[in-house]
């Protein structure tokens, strides 16, 4: 009889997103049987992901591989994977920055990194995009601390502040900050901006797909009609941004602009992509903001004139999200100036144990069933 695999695992919440973290030397090397395990874990083939630790919804189905780092300047290396239960995919072409908050408690507490005492630096090469993130962690007496007064929305109650600064997000997948090599293009009529900062997303104003960018998170998912036209923008922004295969791809992200209401910098929809995130990515975050400093794109059109070092503040489903940029380096792939941004984010670790993987999983034939 064929025995079920136990695999050391510590389930975390990372920011606005949940899910189980694993030393990389606890799975298989080759991506292939890794991604096998990794499914069976999650529940593959139910979109609740009912036979295995999924929590039904793309925030709840991520995944973080932490080792040694392989990157001089890093102390670990983090590679994330999406997973996507229903249709039996694991996706590493992105980065997560809200699974990225948990990154630096996962790694001290596994004796990757010694801790220090007061604040711990720890530097995160993604694996997904090879850039470098510092992750500042408090650790008074040498032990990470999870319970504080800092506060972000999405999130009950408070916690530790942990604060992510993401030193070379430009030209995460594509090795430019404007993939199409412009600040705007017209797909179907319609202006949107093609930006790669940490991860790429493809910006478009609401109102010109027919939306005030207020509306509630369910509405969209019931909204067919709007759903295909997005898709259709997106997949074309990602063929013209270095992805022919992005309609089997979670990138390129899109993002509905809106202006203000209550005191920011701008109204966002976050789209993962075939549904709105119920606050805001921090990857997309960081894409976002980025895209406000670089004129003539839709961002910046909405903003106005901004000067570094400020803020941009999102108001999203959930409340508000602010991202601290400051004067960067040039990206090496267009020239252009890619600022450092940096932000507030919070981490839980929530249990830790054996998750337990079957010897096979399902065919794709049983999943569609």
């Amino acid at each position: 009889m064929n025995r079920q695999i136990g695999i050391p695992c510590v389930m975390m919440r990372g920011g606005t997103s949940r899910g189980p973290f694993f030393l990389a030397s606890d799975l298989p090397a080759l991506p292939a049987e890794r991604d096998a395990l990794l499914l069976s874990v999650m529940g593959a083939g139910n979109d609740l992901g009912i036979d295995g630790i999924g929590g039904g919804n793309p925030l709840t189905s991520k995944v973080a591989i932490v080792g040694p780092a392989t990157r001089a300047g890093a102390d670990v290396d983090y590679l994330f994977a999406q997973v996507r239960v229903q249709e039996g995919v694991v996706d590493t072409s992105p980065n997560c920055g809200n699974m990225l908050a948990a990154v630096g408690p996962f790694a001290i507490e596994s004796g990757l990194v010694p801790a220090a005492n007061g604040v711990t630096v720890v530097r995160i090469h993604n694996v997904n995009t090879g850039k470098l993130i510092e992750a500042r962690i408090q650790t008074p007496g040498g032990q990470v601390a999870y319970e504080g007064e800092a506060v972000i929305d999405g999130v009950p109650g408070t916690a530790a502040p942990i604060h992510l600064a993401f030193l070379d997000a430009a030209g995460a997948n594509t090795g430019r900050l404007l993939p199409t090599g412009s600040p705007v293009d017209l797909i179907d009529g319609i202006p949107v901006s093609c930006v790669d900062a940490a991860i790429p997303v493809m910006l478009v104003r609401a109102a010109d797909l027919g939306k005030t960018g207020y509306e509630p998170v369910d509405s969209f998912r019931s909204d067919r009609e709007f759903m295909a036209r997005l898709e259709a923008l997106r997949v074309e922004a990602g063929r013209r941004m270095g992805f022919p295969n992005a309609a089997g791809m979670v990138i390129p992200k899109p993002v509905l602009l809106a202006p203000p209401t209550r005191g920011g910098t701008l109204t966002v929809r976050y789209f993962m992509p075939h549904d709105c995130h119920r606050a805001m990515a921090i990857t997309g975050a960081v894409a976002t903001a980025t895209a406000c400093t670089i004129p003539e794109t839709v961002a910046a059109a909405l903003v106005g004139r901004f000067t570094m070092p400020g803020d941009i503040t999102f108001e999203h489903p959930a409340g508000r999200l602010t991202v601290r940029l400051d004067a960067g380096r040039l990206e090496a792939g267009d020239g252009r100036s890619a600022p450092t941004a940096s932000i507030l984010r919070t981490a839980r670790r929530l249990f830790e144990g054996t998750v337990f993987a079957r010897p096979s999983t399902p065919s794709r034939t049983a999943m569609a069933a």
